[in-house]
């Protein structure tokens, strides 16, 4: 299932019975032949509080109800739960969790393709969002998902343009209510073919454009990796303009373990070393058991 037809079917969930918070269980000796990283990300030495805190992504776990979401995350050490309604708010605050990325509305379901890069949809997208800032902020939230748009024959620097003037018009009101608006970078090559907003120097451009502490990047490694790799230099070099990440393997997005390219334990080492105090995401689609699955994942993005 794809995020934008999960965002349509997400609603209220029959909620469970609170639990309380677990601390998430500290590494143990690998046996002997085993993998050490396969069970923990740092295998020389204790894990200690990272500079950044752990949130998880509510579309690739549609097989659970927001409260089994809520509740592993809470089990696991995981802060938020995020790409979720303001109206989920009372679920997660029931549990003690955030959300550290507001979805987009529902109002504006298509707007992955149908985005901001160009004026003809500005006067639908501003409607849209102007009530999705002030309900993000209500819920004591503080970062919302935009999207560049499909190309659809359109220059890059055209749409860069266009979409910082669209992105102008309720810049004020973001910047009023302490909301950042944060353009995600996807790939064209696999997942979303003609997505204008593909690489990690369109995104820089723009932010330097429309130049607002109230928008930055959504860096997704999955993506970008496809795109362009490098992704320990670009985070590392411009961290300012990064506000957020997502997780998931290459290629596939399942998994984060040895089956895919990407060695999360040396990109999270890297976020922590340059401060990085903001939230890295788990947005990977499980192949076997969900709750293993998410528990491998946050050891191996622990420091």
């Amino acid at each position: 299932m794809r995020r934008r037809d999960f965002v349509r079917a997400a609603g209220a969930a029959l909620p469970l019975a609170g639990c309380a918070p677990a601390a998430l269980a500290p590494p143990t000796a690998s046996p002997a032949g085993a993998d050490p990283s396969a069970s923990a990300a740092s295998p020389t030495g204790p894990r200690r509080a990272a500079s950044f805190r752990h949130s998880v992504t509510r579309w690739p776990f549609g097989e659970w109800s927001l409260d089994e979401l809520c509740e592993t995350a809470v089990e696991l050490g995981i802060e938020s739960v995020e790409l979720v309604q303001p109206t989920d708010a009372p679920t997660l605050v029931r549990y003690g969790l955030t959300c550290a990325m507001t979805a987009h509305p529902p109002a504006a379901e298509d707007a992955l393709r149908v985005g901001w890069n160009k004026r003809a949809h500005h006067d639908a997208l501003v409607a849209a969002y102007e009530p999705q800032i002030r309900a993000t902020a209500a819920a004591g939230w503080t970062n919302l998902i935009v999207f560049s748009g499909n190309r659809d024959g359109q220059d890059d620097a055209e749409g860069l343009e266009q979409m910082a003037e669209g992105i102008e018009r309720i810049l004020p009101l973001a910047e009023a209510e302490g909301v950042t608006l944060c353009i995600e970078l996807f790939n064209s090559k696999v997942d979303h073919p003609d997505y204008m907003g593909d690489s990690s120097a369109w995104g820089l451009a723009l932010v330097e454009r429309i130049g607002s502490p109230h928008f930055k990047i959504l860096y997704d490694i999955y993506h970008m990796q496809i795109m362009e790799g490098d992704v320990i230099r670009t985070v590392t070099e411009n961290l300012d303009a990064f506000v957020h990440f997502h997780t998931a393997g290459v290629p596939g997005r399942h998994e984060i373990d040895e089956t895919q390219e990407l060695f999360y334990p040396a990109i999270v080492r890297a976020l922590d070393a340059a401060g990085f105090a903001g939230f890295v995401a788990q947005e990977f689609i499980p192949t076997g058991d969900p709750r293993a699955a998410l528990a491998d994942a946050i050891r191996r993005c622990s420091v």
